[in-house]
């Protein structure tokens, strides 16, 4: 059984059931600078608009030869954008985002609309062009190098609310947004458009899943009600989904957000999103049991490994329990590709991401 045999029939889009759970992980510049040197690789990075991506679908080589039965792909820099240093520790990324290095994350220090507050102003800001030269050439190498034997996960975060907030600010996206000012919907469509035409060539290279995301909860709620989402958002999603499915019907539509957004499985649902990520541990609506039970056969399920305390604890027994409890309550029927809830970051220690592989093959 090839690895991509074993994520469709997880899913259900292949007859028979997979051997075991299938796996996925990303890593991020520290462990996988570590694995590359243990395997003798050196690592493939693929840098990206938005730092996050940029460890999603980079060092697939490296990740295959660990156990992933998946490769991510998405769009990197234009061939002709160079990064530019502000000032000390301080880049400034293709969409004019000051950012900067924190303990795990590289943050936004500053936004380029932060001061936004027209149409006009809106106009004036140059977004990046999804069709510049050099964007998915990564991205086409590696389909061509993994897409028989692997499934293809094309990843085109920060798709719609998180792209926005992140240009302004957040404060300075969420009052008017609430107050329903014209130049939010403005920024809206152009950031639409900007992740549809993503999107778009991801779909056309072949991928077999798509992958929106943004985080649109916390640890305890959501972000915006999701009455609020509804209206501003999902139509927006809706609309981009038909469009792709006009392009390749079978792609599967993933959905990634952090955090307590269990209100929101039943859209997600309705819309012909076929599968969820990150299910969040340790936050209300993300029970396995009461997931399954509710959900289960109406959505499949992609990931849930803690790595906020888990991970970061090295306890393999009680990695090992967790891991044997998902699978046997959210694998049971299939519908589950097991995986950490986000990017393993440097305070996982190698060995015991090297133990959560071993224990997801040997189930």
């Amino acid at each position: 059984m090839t690895s991509r045999e074993r994520v469709l029939k997880a899913f259900h889009k292949m007859d028979g059931k997979p051997d075991r759970p299938p796996l996925q992980f990303d890593l991020c510049r520290q462990l996988t600078d570590h694995f590359g040197k243990k395997l003798g690789i050196e690592p493939d990075y693929s840098e990206s608009y938005y730092e996050d991506l940029t460890y999603r679908i980079s060092a697939n080589e490296i990740r295959t030869k660990m156990g992933s039965d998946c490769i991510v792909v998405g769009g990197t820099m234009a061939a002709d954008f160079e990064i530019k240093t502000v000032r000390e520790n301080v880049t400034l990324n293709e969409f004019g985002m000051e950012m900067k290095p924190g303990s795990l994350y590289v943050d936004v220090v500053k936004c380029p609309l932060v001061e936004a507050s027209s149409v006009e102003d809106v106009e004036n800001y140059n977004f990046p062009d999804p069709y510049a030269p050099g964007r998915f050439e990564k991205a086409k190498r590696d389909i061509e190098k993994y897409g028989k034997d692997y499934f293809v996960i094309g990843d085109v975060e920060l798709s719609l609310f998180e792209m926005a907030w992140h240009l302004t600010g957040m404060t300075e996206y969420m009052i008017p947004m609430a107050m329903g000012e014209e130049w939010i919907e403005f920024l809206n469509d152009k950031v639409e458009s900007w992740t549809l035409g993503m999107a778009k060539q991801l779909v056309e290279l072949g991928v077999d899943a798509l992958w929106f995301g943004e985080d649109l909860g916390t640890q305890t709620s959501m972000l915006i009600s999701p009455d609020m989402w509804r209206e501003k958002f999902k139509p927006r999603y809706q609309r981009m989904i038909t469009e792709l499915k006009k392009i390749n019907p079978e792609v599967m539509i993933i959905m990634h957000s952090d955090g307590a957004v269990a209100p929101l499985l039943d859209d997600f649902i309705e819309m012909g999103i076929e599968v969820y990520n990150p299910v969040q541990p340790n936050v209300p609506g993300s029970d396995p049991a009461e997931l399954v039970k509710k959900y289960g056969g109406k959505i499949n399920f992609f990931g849930g490994i803690d790595q906020q305390d888990l991970l970061p604890s090295g306890d393999v027994e009680a990695l090992k329990k967790d891991i044997e409890m998902r699978a046997s309550i959210m694998a049971k029927e299939g519908g589950y590709l097991m995986a950490p809830a986000h990017i393993i970051q440097s305070d996982v220690a190698p060995e015991t991401v090297e133990a959560m592989i071993s224990i997801i093959k040997n189930l």
